[in-house]
């Protein structure tokens, strides 16, 4: 490829970087010579503005880091979805002072009821401070992440496909889609890193090469929202008989005669080809007898329940996150979730790359930990999916499990599955809480998540002898003897998940430097 300078240089002040070189990584083109390469513009170029790209570049841009956001879409997509935000999410939000922002535009409804749509109260005393489901519409969501993104230096640039790129030992050059002659070579920008958050049709990892290994769809529904013309007592009884063995099927009510409707399909199609209108009548008059008189769409989709997920979330300076990593069914509302906390895993520990002070493994634990949280993700889902079949073995399964759900500790089990409160990352032997979230307890200065807007590490300190000494430019420190912890002291990570308990200042240390480098002289 040929390599030209990007037209406008974002103002940050320059960082220094210590990586190893790619060029021993198999499959990656032989490194062009310095001369060939055009200037590092940007740390990292991110391809996609959803939810796992737009939290990126915002946990990027904290430890002020050069970030270019490139979205093929020229405008925000224009239907109005409505997402889930699970308990987990909703604890990152706070860790960013942002939580109070998106819930202004969100409806909050009681956790319970998301592992195959059993419809059971969620148990006391969950472990959140947050402990809801918040319900959002998708574009809004995206609007609010990308605003934070940019307010925090972030480019973002629309109408902008990735088409191609190659990565050498210094970085690598991204290839744009042409705007003018068939076979006109696009425009080109360099970064030290690429990130894929190109959605699960992802362009970057195809390019990339990496495989993602699942199975496709054997079912589709339809889903959208459209007025009716029958009144609303008609359809809420024609539901409740239809959902007493097909969970897939549902009208909601949004007001003034406008309703959601999920439907199954008919059968497996061509997914590039949105549904119409008569897709779905169809449907509801096979299912329900009738087609409720709906008319007037907004917005009609489809989803299969394909499931996939990336065999590497890295090669070399190229990543992937969010649904360009994995793809599932959305039972249980878990991939934008899946998605927003793989970039706040992968945030900080990239800057540190970029900033020089990465521990030699710390980039490669971002796979190490995020991709195992993803097959069970997709094990749970492959699981839900069975559930909402109608046969009679799944059926009598599922009437099983809502016995079961009955125990508080299967049902405390589930609901922190799919919320992901209840993830432990394997950081070694240690106490339970060890590699685990801490919720946001009460600290003198307010709320611990308080603290932590800035995106940086945490020593919390109930001894008030420790000490974070060489490493106080990457990691605060709290005394505080009053804190709501059972441990002496404990060392949290930037992305919230207990790096280290104890009170020993040498043990702490080399946890210090585990997960923050080496001390500063």
């Amino acid at each position: 490829m040929d390599s030209s300078q990007f037209t406008s240089e974002p103002s940050s002040s320059g960082t220094v970087e210590r990586d190893s070189t790619v060029s021993d990584v198999p499959g990656l083109p032989s490194p062009a010579s310095g001369a060939d390469r055009a200037p590092l513009m940007f740390d990292v170029i991110i391809a996609g503005c959803g939810p796992a790209g737009a939290m990126l570049a915002a946990e990027l841009r904290l430890h002020d880091v050069r970030v270019l956001v490139l979205e093929k879409e020229t405008e925000p997509v224009s239907f109005v979805r409505i997402v889930g935000l699970h308990m987990r999410s909703l604890e990152l939000m706070a860790m960013r002072g942002l939580l109070d922002r998106i819930r202004a535009h969100g409806r909050q409804r009681p956790a319970g009821g998301f592992f195959a749509a059993i419809d059971k109260p969620a148990p006391r005393n969950l472990d959140s401070a947050h402990a809801y489901l918040l319900g959002i519409p998708q574009p809004v969501i995206v609007r609010l992440l990308e605003e934070h993104a940019t307010q925090l230096g972030a480019q973002v640039r629309r109408g902008c496909a990735v088409v191609d790129f190659e990565q050498d030992d210094e970085g690598v050059t991204v290839e744009l889609a042409s705007e003018g002659a068939a076979g006109r070579r696009g425009e080109q920008v360099r970064s030290r890193y690429l990130v894929g958050c190109d959605g699960g049709r992802s362009t970057v990892r195809k390019l990339l090469g990496v495989g993602f290994p699942g199975e496709p769809s054997r079912t589709e529904t339809l889903m959208g929202e459209m007025e009716v013309g029958v009144p609303q007592e008609e359809i809420a009884a024609k539901v409740t008989e239809i959902q007493e063995t097909d969970k897939r099927f549902s009208l909601r009510p949004f007001g003034k005669g406008t309703y959601g409707v999920v439907v199954p399909a008919a059968g497996v199609s061509d997914r590039a080809e949105p549904p119409v209108l008569e897709d779905f009548a169809q449907q509801l008059r096979a299912i329900a007898g009738t087609d409720f008189g709906v008319h007037s769409p907004r917005w009609l989709s489809r989803f299969g329940d394909a499931t996939r997920l990336a065999e590497r979330y890295r090669v070399g300076r190229v990543l992937l996150a969010g649904d360009a990593a994995h793809i599932h069914p959305p039972t249980g509302g878990q991939g934008l979730n899946l998605g927003v906390q793989d970039a706040f895993n992968l945030g900080w520990k990239l800057a540190a790359q970029i900033r020089g002070w990465a521990p030699e493994t710390l980039l490669d634990t971002y796979q190490a930990e995020r991709r195992p949280v993803a097959e069970d993700v997709l094990d749970n889902t492959r699981a839900q999916m069975e559930l909402h079949s109608t046969e009679p073995g799944p059926q009598a399964v599922r009437r099983l499990l809502t016995e079961l759900m009955d125990f508080d500790e299967v049902n405390r089990y589930l609901i922190e599955k799919i919320t992901a409160i209840g993830i432990r990352y394997d950081f070694g032997e240690g106490p339970d809480l060890l590699g685990r979230r801490l919720r946001d307890i009460d600290v003198k200065q307010g709320h611990l998540y308080g603290l932590l807007h800035r995106g940086r590490g945490l020593l919390l300190d109930r001894t008030e002898r420790l000490t974070a000494g060489g490493w106080s430019d990457r990691v605060d420190y709290l005394a505080d003897p009053t804190a709501a912890l059972d441990v002496p002291g404990l060392l949290l990570r930037p992305d919230g998940h207990v790096a280290w308990i104890g009170d020993d200042q040498r043990d702490l240390d080399g946890h210090l430097s585990r997960w923050f480098g080496d001390p500063a002289s």
